[in-house]
């Protein structure tokens, strides 16, 4: 009995310093990294100055990598086109913001070479360090201009959700979604549309945002008359269900009413003690925006109405829209 106590005891023990150990670790990581982020935009800071004082060309740069590498054999990051980046580096943050040490120095340069606007580099950086997204997830959000779909989106989450984590909620629902992997026509009806992502699903899965588990399709709920949810999620973050509803055509206003019913239905009969309140979404070809909020204003259950794409372009009838900067700056300090 007392060895299997102490074993017992040991285990978890053991558990409690492992997970010591892994703490500390992630902690020194991080101090690294910081470190060597504000190593790499010193360099930068030097080279510009040096430059600009001594008169200094380019050759200087790929003379300073060589040496270097001469110098510290062995030590990664040296290359003349990772120096380069250096001094992209400052000049593209002439005072260096605190939150790029939150994140790798490749994550930084992704977001800095292919995002010129100020307010989606920190939405894209604040994304990198909640969601711990990888470099693959990075890229295809910032290519499937998820910073403007974030910012255009159509949810009733502020009236319907908790303080706590409508915004959380708010990022798991795009204003549009790019479903040009589908591969399939113009012509489409539903069933197609749910067979093809289906088909693709962990493309699909991806497309939504990378926190979503697939439960199933034509998911049946179990009552007196046969009702089917198109496509059901679970959110691992939000711990929320997610019932999707998808529609090839405009977005009509009784399609919410659906959804607000299939979601009483969710949460009666398939939500689990712990989960969230479940989450709908609409997702269709296209949509009046002014007839969406109309048909979300007095809803009870959080919805939120997308479109979809088979194309990489912003849709037509975004272009144009995108909020003000002193909105952006807005919506960006509410997170």
């Amino acid at each position: 009995m007392a060895k299997r106590q102490i074993t017992k005891d040991y285990k978890v023990f053991f558990a409690e310093i492992k997970e010591k150990i892994y703490q500390a670790q992630y902690e020194a990581m991080k101090q690294v990294n910081k470190a060597l982020i504000k190593l790499y935009w010193e360099i930068g800071k030097s080279i510009v100055e040096k430059q600009q004082k001594h008169k200094w060309g380019k050759s200087v740069v790929e003379k300073l990598a060589e040496d270097l590498q001469n110098e510290f054999p062995g030590m990664n990051g040296l290359s003349s086109r990772n120096v380069w980046r250096m001094r992209m580096f400052y000049t593209e943050y002439e005072k260096l913001p605190p939150m790029v040490a939150e994140i790798s120095w490749s994550h930084n340069i992704i977001i800095i070479e292919k995002c010129k606007d100020e307010n989606a580099r920190k939405f894209y950086i604040g994304m990198s360090k909640k969601y711990g997204w990888t470099k693959n997830v990075l890229v295809h959000h910032i290519e499937g201009k998820s910073f403007e779909k974030f910012l255009l989106g159509q949810t009733n989450f502020d009236k319907t959700l908790p303080e706590k984590y409508k915004h959380q909620a708010k990022l798991a629902v795009k204003d549009e979604y790019n479903f040009e992997f589908l591969e399939i026509s113009d012509e489409h009806n539903e069933r197609e549309l749910e067979l093809a992502i289906i088909k693709n699903i962990r493309k699909f899965l991806l497309e939504m945002g990378g926190d979503f588990a697939f439960i199933g399709n034509q998911y049946r709920l179990a009552l007196e008359e046969d009702f089917c949810i198109d496509i059901l999620l679970y959110h691992r973050r939000l711990k929320s269900l997610v019932a999707i509803d998808l529609k090839t055509g405009k977005f009509k206003p009784d399609y919410a009413g659906k959804m607000n019913f299939y979601l009483s239905a969710v949460d009666d009969i398939l939500r689990h003690t712990g989960d969230r309140p479940s989450i709908g979404i609409i997702v269709c070809k296209s949509k009046n925006r002014l007839v969406a909020e109309y048909a979300l204003r007095d809803l009870r259950k959080p919805i939120g109405i997308s479109g979809y794409q088979l194309t990489e372009a912003l849709p037509n009838d975004l272009k144009g829209k995108l909020p003000s900067i002193d909105e952006l700056e807005t919506e960006l300090r509410k997170r």
